[in-house]
């Protein structure tokens, strides 16, 4: 991902707060095989594991689980199984992208110094988006006990993590959670053996917000209003993130 530096946020924490608030993350693996091609990639939910959500260091760790029948997951099982010497993690370095739900096109009407005056205006996109780099362990043995505790961890903790945050279900006013408990156990034991786990160590998150931040005053307020006008929910939520980036930007 091309980071330009009046785009790039240092600080982990926003960085980290998108994963967990967007937690659809695209992640992409090159194996070498014969079967499958080099570069495959899935969208799937991840669990950001950290310590200490203040912490300004603290890289974190991600888990999710993917489709055992996902030709991924095959080419996968194919290269632990056929090197047990890398005692089930993966040799090379793995990539998941986060984007945050609220991105859009940026026409040049919403220009509003720029184009009136000279006309050197083209368009673009406003979004935000984080990478992570990290090296993974796959949890893909059905027999195994470890591979079971594993799974049963990462489907209660995202099932917790997607009811409470992203659907809002707390209970007293609200309706409750949706729990793994909810469903048969037998039921959750049969799907447990048609998913494979991951797990990434992260060695390197980096992400940007490229919204209009490097734009003049005037005409970054033009694109806020232009945003505005839209009079949709994404329009608002791009709206109010251009006017937060512009407000950081003028406080560092």
């Amino acid at each position: 991902m091309y980071i330009r530096s009046a785009h790039a946020e240092a600080d982990l924490r926003p960085l980290r707060h998108i994963i967990h608030e967007n937690p659809l993350g695209i992640l992409t693996i090159g194996i070498r095989s014969s079967l499958y091609p080099f570069l495959q990639s899935s969208l799937i939910s991840f669990i950001l594991d950290v310590q200490d959500r203040s912490s300004e260091t603290e890289l974190g760790c991600l888990r999710g689980h993917l489709a055992r029948a996902n030709p991924q997951s095959k080419a996968i099982i194919d290269t632990l199984t056929a090197s047990p010497q890398l005692n089930n993690i993966l040799e090379d370095e793995v990539l998941v992208i986060f984007s945050v739900a609220a991105h859009h096109y940026v026409t040049p009407k919403f220009y509003t110094e720029t184009k009136p005056t000279s006309g050197k205006v083209v368009p673009t996109w406003n979004y935000a988006a984080v990478q992570a780099y990290g090296k993974a362990r796959v949890y893909f043995d059905s027999k195994s006990e470890h591979t079971s505790a594993f799974l049963q961890q990462q489907i209660s903790d995202l099932s917790h993590h997607n009811e409470t945050t992203t659907m809002g279900y707390t209970g007293g006013d609200k309706p409750s959670e949706w729990k793994a408990s909810d469903a048969p156990e037998r039921y959750i034991e049969i799907m447990k053996k048609s998913i494979i786990g991951i797990e990434i160590e992260i060695k390197g998150l980096e992400g940007k917000f490229k919204m209009s931040q490097e734009l003049s005053e005037g005409e970054r307020e033009g694109v806020v209003r232009g945003f505005e006008r839209l009079g949709n929910e994404v329009g608002r939520a791009v709206s109010r993130l251009v006017e937060l980036r512009g407000d950081l930007k003028y406080q560092k």
